[in-house]
């Protein structure tokens, strides 16, 4: 072990993902300045700011799934014993990885439904 348990990596993912939730009601809740796109200079940065944390949250999801993996196989070659930490493992991934896909789903809907509005 490096001294982290897996319950901090859980917390410590569950208030990042709280932080990002608050962060973006905040800026939900502000909206745009002025009436005009990028009046307040939202517009211009948050795109690279969303792709940044978008691919950080892949990368740590990635992550998981990896350690999940070396885990799974150290177990299975007989170098570890420790079974709930091979299942905390893969529930973290399997969590990570279920996040993952409903980020997916949302914007998904969320871009049909931006396609569908008339102009």
């Amino acid at each position: 072990m490096t001294g982290i348990s897996p319950t901090d990596s859980v917390m410590a993912i569950r208030n990042a993902i709280l932080q990002k939730n608050a962060a973006l009601r905040d800026v939900a809740s502000t909206g745009p300045a002025g009436g005009a796109p990028g009046a307040n200079g939202i517009a211009g940065t948050a795109p690279g700011d969303f792709t940044k944390a978008l691919s950080n949250a892949l990368q740590q999801v990635n992550g998981l799934q990896d350690k999940a993996g070396e885990a799974s196989a150290a177990f299975e070659r007989g170098e570890t014993t420790d079974i709930a930490a091979v299942m905390l493992a893969k529930q973290q991934a399997s969590v990570g990885f279920e996040a993952t896909l409903q980020v997916r789903n949302k914007l998904l809907s969320a871009y049909k439904d931006i396609m569908s509005m008339p102009v």
